[in-house]
């Protein structure tokens, strides 16, 4: 259980938060590679900013947390790297999302694409 590593619940929150945010990208990941449906893998790429800079923010407050106190260092550390496979979850739904969008139109899904899509 994660909780048992003594850190603050702000810690777990954000990492439960990511979890939620990862679980819900590779189902649409999978959703959008299964129907087809373009449009949706387009939303998919998207929304990795979001998982990206959620990864970041946590790698900050946990990197600083153990600054101030190394003996929070090994259990930062397993939230570190928690968080770092959950980002890759993150970063391989991106990658279903394109073959999806790929399989539909026959392109790659591209940095304009992506930009064109309202969030």
């Amino acid at each position: 259980q994660i909780e048992s590593l003594g850190l603050a619940p702000k810690f777990y929150n954000g990492v439960k938060h990511m979890k939620e945010l990862v679980a819900r990208q590779l189902k649409s990941a999978i959703d959008a590679y299964l129907s087809r449906d373009a449009a949706a893998a387009v939303e998919v790429c998207s929304r990795d900013d979001e998982v990206d800079a959620m990864y970041n923010s946590l790698f900050r407050e946990l990197l600083t947390y153990m600054m101030e106190d190394p003996r929070n260092i090994t259990q930062c550390t397993h939230l570190l790297f928690c968080t770092k496979s959950l980002e890759r979850v993150g970063d391989h739904a991106t990658n279903i999302a394109e073959a999806a969008y790929y399989l539909e139109t026959g392109r790659h899904l591209g940095a304009e694409e992506q930009q064109r899509q309202p969030r």
